[in-house]
């Protein structure tokens, strides 16, 4: 999934001559802290709310101040985990997006990203889920999906995380069934220390989905 893919078509870009106030505006409409600056096609940077309360500049010309522009963005065939990795490292609320001659196309928004990444990680999909705690030396994606596979399923996603005071790494499976005994105790059988599982019924899945529709909801107002 590329960053092309993610723009969003709501949130506006401001202009060099737009007042803090304005941006203000537009920032608590679109209920994000951060808006790039575009004057003809050309990406400029990106200013903050804080940049505009720091400077006492609510009724001024954005453009009229040396802002601590940010310098944030991506370009349209980077991979959605960059997209993710810029918004963690800068803490944005909106991630600037740009084709191959600097030119602006628009940002991707929270709200998008949460939702690519529900499709990465198939949070849409029925199934269970399962957390392994290893090692990192021991981990291998290929005897993890033989396992699950042995066991007429098959792996949605996974991700790994890894433990700040360890050497151990936490797998988490989205698994294709809600049935997970036999694949629990196969991993048992081969050793596998199982953290956490969750067999997923009709219940809490339809409840899970209504939380996850309900935040995609909130994130969009």
């Amino acid at each position: 999934m590329l960053a092309q893919e993610l723009i969003s078509d709501v949130i506006p870009a401001l202009k060099t001559s737009d007042t803090g106030i304005n941006a203000l505006n537009w920032m608590e409409v679109f209920r994000v802290s951060h808006l790039p600056i575009v004057n003809n096609e050309k990406f400029l940077g990106i200013v903050g709310d804080s940049d505009i309360y720091d400077l006492n500049m609510t009724e001024e010309a954005i453009g009229s101040h040396n802002l601590s522009l940010l310098n944030a963005f991506v370009y349209e065939n980077q991979h959605v985990y960059d997209v993710i990795h810029i918004v963690l490292e800068h803490r944005l609320s909106i991630v600037p997006v740009l084709d191959q001659d600097d030119n602006y196309l628009g940002i991707i928004s929270l709200f998008e990203l949460v939702k690519a990444f529900s499709v990465l990680a198939s949070l849409e999909q029925p199934g269970g889920i399962i957390v392994l705690e290893m090692k990192q030396i021991h981990y291998s994606l290929a005897e993890i999906s033989q396992i699950v596979e042995a066991n007429n399923a098959r792996i949605l996603s996974s991700y790994v995380s890894v433990s700040d005071t360890s050497t151990k790494i936490f797998v988490t499976l989205k698994i294709n069934t809600k049935e997970l005994s036999s694949i629990l105790r196969t991993f048992e059988r081969y050793d596998y220390t199982i953290r956490y599982s969750f067999e997923a019924d009709e219940i809490n899945e339809s409840l899970a989905r209504e939380r996850y529709e309900a935040f995609l909801n909130y994130l969009s107002v």
